[in-house]
């Protein structure tokens, strides 16, 4: 059975206005990075193409979509088989939409993985299960993702082109070994996260922040979860070989539905432009955008993508291309997640 509502972290009565302000900055952010790819590197031109409502355009796009959010759910449901929870495919296709409208508006997508964390505990699964399958799910991605950046930009040519590449190459490479070594810290060693973390809520409990019987309970629960934690990180690896491998496989299925999108869009467009090239850019793309403070990386992505492609498309279509892209990929599937969010959230307040 569900759990309490009360033990989810997140409120609807205290959290619908710092949603609405995060995504007022999200809408506004875009914007200004769309701006930025019109003025900077489309020359201000922009014009409407036909061709991409065509059905030769909009069925591929259809199905791509279709693949697209099914293997984003998928990998979620397969990383949980793994580690020995199985939820119905409705609530797992509920939180990928969910995941997608939190993770673009907040810094870094930091939401996402508590949104995961809150719904999954909503619905039976422990807050230490929880934090595992949805760490083990972005390390899955993450991996490919990091994997794959260094090797297009050693190979390139349209990357090596790129001025910005040039000036921060290095802190990319250093930004590759951090996160890395965090998530590795996180999933290896789990325990020694339990000092500095109890070290915080020390000092939360010093300030008046917090009183006695909430210190003594957040200490306790933070002891059971993260130990739960890293028994579940064993647990997956030690678990069903084919839930393991489904999971890596649906993570490979989404990020090349991820990646083709640009392609198929410039394809529509009657553009020559080499796949993997299109590809190699968007992985970059993508790398950057794990480390944009703006929520969702709005702004960022859309100039980055704007300068990456403006050296294959023409002016006239850049925004275009820009705007399609972010729709696709993101708009489309935080709409949905806003409709669904406020379903859960109605249903909390049934239960209250």
């Amino acid at each position: 059975m569900p759990r309490s509502s009360k033990s989810a972290p997140l409120q609807p009565g205290t959290s619908v206005g710092r949603l609405f302000a995060l995504a007022c900055l999200f809408v506004g952010f875009a914007a200004l990075g769309t701006w930025a790819v019109y003025d900077q590197f489309a020359g201000q031109s922009l014009s409407f193409d036909m061709r991409l409502l065509q059905w030769s355009t909009l069925l591929p796009i259809a199905v791509l979509l279709a693949v697209y959010f099914a293997a984003d759910g998928l990998r979620l449901h397969f990383t949980l088989r793994a580690l020995g929870e199985c939820l119905p495919l409705k609530r797992i296709f509920s939180l990928v939409f969910i995941n997608i409208f939190f993770s673009n508006i907040t810094p870094m997508a930091t939401g996402g993985g508590f949104a995961q964390m809150w719904y999954l505990q909503r619905h039976g699964v422990s807050l230490g299960v929880a934090g595992a399958a949805t760490t083990i799910r972005t390390l899955l991605a993450v991996i490919f993702i990091f994997t794959l950046t260094p090797v297009f930009l050693l190979t390139s040519e349209v990357l090596r082109d790129q001025a910005v590449i040039g000036a921060i190459g290095g802190w990319l490479a250093l930004l590759i070994a951090l996160y890395l070594g965090f998530f590795a810290l996180v999933l290896l060693r789990t325990r020694w996260l339990i000092v500095p973390l109890s070290t915080l809520f020390n000092a939360a409990r010093q300030l008046h922040l917090i009183d006695s019987a909430r210190h003594r309970r957040w200490q306790f629960k933070l002891r059971r979860e993260m130990l739960q934690f890293a028994r579940s990180f064993k647990h997956y690896i030690g678990g069903n070989r084919t839930d393991v491998l489904l999971s890596i496989v649906f993570t490979c299925i989404f990020l090349l539905a991820l990646f083709s999108f640009p392609a198929l869009l410039i394809a529509s467009l009657d553009y020559d432009v080499d796949y993997l090239i299109s590809v190699g850019l968007l992985v970059v793309t993508t790398f950057i955008m794990y480390f944009s403070p703006t929520p969702g990386a709005s702004g960022i992505s859309e100039g980055v993508f704007g300068s990456f492609f403006s050296t294959l498309l023409g002016v006239e279509h850049l925004v275009l291309v820009t705007i399609s892209w972010r729709a696709l990929t993101i708009y489309l599937g935080m709409v949905a997640g806003l409709i669904m969010m406020q379903i859960e959230f109605g249903r909390q307040r049934d239960m209250q």
